[in-house]
């Protein structure tokens, strides 16, 4: 039986949030705020830990592969449920194509771009993921406590190095487009700290969940937000102005302060973060959607972590094809995620005791309801999502109840453990 430890827990707790904010979210967040996004990132790295708190709380008092999808059932019934299910689990290989392409960004300033060097890096990260995933846990958790560290230490590297070049004066002006620039780079930095609702997919994959959870989880809280501060801090200081316009600001704040090949080197550190980011992702959706096919939100051929992959992976090929644009891509999969985030924290309000985690929660779900009107009309696609999910479910009740003694075995019973746990 595949357990996580918490080293290996909290390694996938980083790489989910941290991944692919890190290389390229320092540039889209000046790009709409100038400066002024370092309030915006902030507000986020505030706002991360309540709700990553939230989660842990709600992992650690009901381990299972349903992760949001089963706290919300538990709290608010199986139709909700379904449609929590749905927005995570479909924002994935939506999401894949868009997070793939930051990493090209990088590949692509050292080995030139085009179309060639997009579906050509889309398939290396995507495949060695789906590989890791296929034999299990054990292989993807090692493999990213390694990447993590390793790349904790380059992004401390690449700060030290940067920060002999900063400039006060790049922080004016501070606010070029507005105030209102803040609230845009927010809804635009909800991607770089997405991934707290990932994790608690493997809350019943840790060995100890009730101790292991909490811990793994305040301990990636506090590495996330200290090494996203001081990435987009420093940027921002020594890149200026062209930071905005950078489709590689990582590799150009590494070049400010090291001499050598630092792009191919900030080439490779991109892949592997972007590695660790998709690969967390994965391993939580091939536990979510066994776990959502148990209760009814999907098809039974989803019934094992193997063959949720295989749908995932084949849904991230298919997005790869689809006419949109990253930009566009990133803000229907942020819609997805804050819904996910609003549900999940009114679940935590629910279902937590009374005393500070009840409150943490309350307030994440607060900041998580400003989050989604930020978001805009991009948010409405989580809905539609929802709401598919809400018929889907009803129909299939409807088929698989047709009398009351059938009817009463669709409601899962809260404190089964799925079956694909045990690989």
């Amino acid at each position: 039986m595949t357990k996580l430890s918490v080293a290996q827990g909290t390694a996938l707790s980083i790489g989910a949030v941290l991944g692919t904010g890190v290389i390229s979210m320092p540039a889209l967040a000046a790009a709409v705020a100038g400066p002024a996004s370092l309030v915006a990132w902030l507000a986020l790295i505030a706002l991360s830990a309540p709700l990553a708190w939230s989660f842990a709380a709600l992992g650690a008092r009901h381990p299972d592969g349903g992760g949001v999808s089963t706290y919300v059932r538990l709290a608010f019934g199986p139709r909700a449920s379904a449609a929590v299910g749905w927005c995570f689990y479909f924002a994935i290989p939506l999401g894949a194509p868009p997070a793939c392409s930051f990493a090209d960004g990088y590949v692509a300033d050292v080995l030139g771009g085009g179309e060639t060097t997009r579906i050509a890096t889309f398939l290396a990260i995507v495949g060695s993921v789906f590989v890791m995933n296929w034999f299990g846990l054990r292989v993807s958790g090692r493999v990213q406590l390694w990447l993590t560290a390793t790349l904790a230490i380059l992004l401390l590297v690449t700060v030290v190095a940067a920060l002999p070049h900063a400039h006060r004066a790049n922080l004016h002006p501070f606010a070029p487009h507005g105030w209102s620039g803040v609230g845009a780079a927010a809804a635009v930095l909800v991607w770089g700290f997405a991934g707290w609702e990932a994790l608690s997919s493997l809350s019943a994959e840790y060995r100890h969940p009730r101790r292991d959870v909490p811990r793994a989880t305040g301990i990636a809280v506090v590495v996330v937000g200290v090494l996203y501060l001081a990435v987009a801090v420093t940027s921002v200081l020594v890149l200026g102005p062209a930071l905005a316009g950078s489709p590689a600001p990582l590799a150009d704040l590494l070049a400010t302060g090291v001499d050598g090949p630092v792009r191919a080197i900030t080439a490779v550190v991109a892949v592997l973060l972007t590695v660790g980011a998709v690969n967390a992702y994965l391993a939580g959706g091939s536990r979510l959607g066994p776990a959502l096919a148990r209760d009814g939100a999907l098809p039974k051929f989803v019934s094992t972590p193997r063959r949720s992959l295989v749908l995932i992976v084949a849904g991230s090929v298919i997005g790869v094809a689809l006419p949109l644009s990253t930009n566009a891509a990133l803000l229907l999969v942020t819609g997805c995620f804050t819904l996910v985030y609003v549900l999940g924290t009114a679940a935590a309000v629910r279902l937590l005791p009374p005393g500070w985690s009840r409150a943490t929660a309350g307030v994440a779900f607060v900041a998580t309801l400003a989050l989604l009107a930020l978001n805009g009309k991009p948010a409405l696609f989580s809905l539609v999502v929802g709401l598919g999910a809400i018929l889907y479910r009803s129909r299939r009740v409807k088929i698989a109840s047709p009398s009351p003694s059938s009817a009463g075995s669709i409601a899962p019973n809260p404190n089964t453990k799925p079956a694909c746990v045990a690989e």
